[in-house]
């Protein structure tokens, strides 16, 4: 399991994350506000379990549908990004600049990379009538043996 965040110094407020999500057409429900003070707590990737054992750990109930449902809200919404790294679960990425990831394998753990680390010499032609909108990259890490 992954270590919970804790939110940073520079972390919004329960009030400033009201404020963002009725900016962003979201009605900002208690659970809603409680997801969003965590997830914006600091540039982090969390699945939906983390969050769920982080607001009970902090005595904040939230059922399992609410947290998952929110999620998707405020993914479509663009306030955070869904990734799908593996089978196993997606994670939730708060940070919706254009970045890449490395993954490890072995903790599951994501890490940012800014794009200007990453070089791509040619990109294939688009088929008629479309263009590039993103590019995702993943780099999959794994100890050296």
């Amino acid at each position: 399991m992954l270590p919970m965040l804790q939110p940073s110094s520079t972390a919004m407020s329960a009030a400033a994350c009201g404020r963002k999500l009725a900016e962003m057409g979201i009605r900002p429900t208690v659970p809603r506000v409680r997801i969003a003070t965590l997830l914006l707590a600091a540039p982090q990737h969390l699945s939906a379990e983390q969050i769920i054992a982080s607001l009970a750990a902090n005595g904040r109930r939230v059922s399992k549908a609410t947290v998952y449902n929110t999620l998707k809200i405020f993914a479509s919404s663009g306030l955070i990004r869904q990734l799908t790294i593996d089978d196993s679960r997606a994670w939730y990425d708060s940070n919706t600049g254009a970045h890449y990831h490395f993954h490890d394998a072995e903790s599951g753990a994501l890490i940012d990379v800014p794009v200007p680390e990453v070089e791509f010499s040619r990109l294939p032609p688009t088929p008629d009538g479309m263009e590039v909108e993103s590019i995702d990259l993943v780099i999959r890490l794994r100890k050296k043996r």
